[in-house]
């Protein structure tokens, strides 16, 4: 089941305008948006996503997310096990997204006004 859930995933990140797939480090697949990584899926299923601190810890904080399996500071890890992972792995992808294509228009994130406790 997790290679289906896998493959929904990139499925539909490689949906997304400018979003490139390739060969990452540690056998992972890494999801680009121009020359930035947004986040990368290691062949167990643990997606990792770099964010800002105040991201990172409000999606501690809720849940959303968990600090990164091997405690590199300001990425989290997602474990990707259930069907209903496929849309919350997504929402974290979009998050990062949104602010890399924001910051390539040369405008400010809203981190400090990102409802993050939302969830998908």
């Amino acid at each position: 089941m997790n290679n289906e859930l896998l493959a929904a995933v990139d499925r539909e990140l490689i949906t997304w305008r400018g979003i490139t797939r390739e060969q990452g480090r540690f056998n992972t697949t890494a999801y680009k948006l121009g020359k930035r990584e947004i986040g990368h899926i290691h062949r167990n299923g643990v997606a990792d996503l770099a964010f800002p601190r105040a991201v990172y810890d409000e999606l501690i904080a809720t849940g959303r997310a968990q600090p990164h399996q091997a405690g590199v500071q300001g990425v989290v890890s997602y474990w990707v096990d259930q069907p209903e992972d496929v849309d919350r792995v997504l929402a974290l992808f979009r998050l990062n997204y949104d602010r890399v294509t924001a910051a390539n228009r040369g405008a400010t994130t809203d981190e400090e006004h990102a409802d993050l406790s939302e969830t998908p």
